[in-house]
């Protein structure tokens, strides 16, 4: 966990009024004694955008199947707005899922696949075409009323299968790597569009991603899975800035991870010993002196030149011994004495610059007394 005096990365508690309409309590699910889910717990707001992230295996899948009905959990509660969802089939929970593939019929137009639901609740006819109409203004999709799915880029698709699933006005929306089927500059496009259109109709969500960025850009607050279990809950700068686990800074975003051991522990500072620098943290931290610890330093926080910096902390000699160049940033790969590389990111803010580093040039990364997370697990 970290231990420099900041946030552990838990959300900040809220009133429970605030934080209890979608409620998951203690739940397990087991498959012939693999525990999938290991007794999670966790409270959701009303109109929040809940990611849960993590990698292939991790449970979130699982979960999110459990929300909607598909899977029956082993064992604890799920509670939405009061109702405790155990008995319920998916076709009678107020909430609506939409899969990364979308599902939609192809013999249907985008107009028909947006009513299907509706018609399927034997909604009066003028009330059909006023929801669907709405829907379709929402998504900004109207003169495609007419269009198949085949004739539409797949970011329509993806705005059409969100308008079927918003349609019913489900308390709950449930996103299955909602931008999975998405190339990347499509994807980034995206994810802004359907925070905005979440956001305008007001329903809580929770989806599910293994895309850092998709989390990070999308919800307001992430929950990071697994082996079954959430690692840390908090908001996407929360858990970038301040992580609770060696396994958490690794998996999200880019870190260099550097062992060390407590050389000096005051209230207001600490220095860590590492092999090719030692760290001055400026702040003191729940340790003592000749724990073992590690530091988490993110690339972009490391700063990179020939010359050597002022102060004698947290600084390190080193030569370049990979570079990539990534248009608005490069990323350079240092060789330390230890054998250690420090990976640094630095912003390329001039068109030119008149001393260039490159490959086998000998340099110093320094970083602040304040660039540091300090970890004990």
């Amino acid at each position: 966990m970290p231990v420099n005096g900041s946030s552990t990365g838990a959300a900040t508690p809220a009133a429970p009024e605030q934080l209890s309409f979608l409620q998951i309590q203690d739940v397990v699910k087991e498959f012939n004694g693999y525990l999938a889910v290991n007794h999670v717990s966790l409270d959701i707001a009303k109109g929040e955008i809940f990611a849960l992230l993590g990698s292939s295996g991790c449970g979130k899948t699982t979960l999110l199947r459990m929300l909607a009905g598909f899977e029956t959990p082993t064992s604890g509660r799920i509670v939405l707005n009061g109702r405790d969802l155990a008995g319920l089939p998916p076709y009678e929970r107020p909430l609506n899922m939409m899969f990364q593939s979308y599902a939609l019929f192809p013999h249907l137009t985008v107009w028909d696949n947006i009513a299907f639901g509706l018609r399927r609740d034997g909604l009066p006819r003028d009330r059909v075409a006023e929801r669907v109409d709405a829907m379709l203004k929402l998504v900004q999709l109207g003169k495609f009323a007419q269009r198949k799915p085949h004739q539409l880029s797949g970011g329509q698709q993806q705005r059409v299968a969100l308008a079927r699933s918003l349609a019913k006005q489900p308390q709950l929306l449930l996103l299955d790597e909602p931008l999975g089927a998405l190339d990347k500059k499509l994807r980034e496009e995206t994810q802004i569009e359907l925070v905005n259109i979440i956001e305008q109709v007001g329903v809580t969500c929770v989806m599910v991603t293994h895309d850092q960025e998709e989390a990070m850009t999308m919800a307001s607050r992430i929950a990071i899975m697994s082996e079954g279990r959430f690692l840390q809950v908090g908001a996407p700068s929360e858990i970038y800035e301040t992580p609770a686990t060696r396994f958490v800074a690794d998996f999200i975003g880019n870190v260099n991870l550097v062992s060390g051991t407590v050389e000096v522990d005051e209230p207001d500072h600490v220095v860590i010993d590492s092999a090719d620098c030692k760290h001055y943290v400026g702040h003191g931290i729940t340790g003592t002196i000749g724990m073992p610890v590690t530091v988490a330093l993110r690339p972009e926080k490391i700063h990179v030149s020939r010359h050597k910096p002022n102060d004698d902390y947290n600084s390190a000699r080193g030569r370049v011994k990979e570079l990539s160049y990534f248009g608005s940033f490069t990323v350079y790969h240092v060789g330390l004495a230890s054998g250690a590389r420090l990976k640094i990111s630095q912003a390329n803010t001039a068109r030119h610059k008149d001393d260039e580093l490159t490959w086998g040039d000998e340099v110093w990364a320094h970083w602040s007394r304040s660039a540091h997370v300090v970890l004990t697990q």
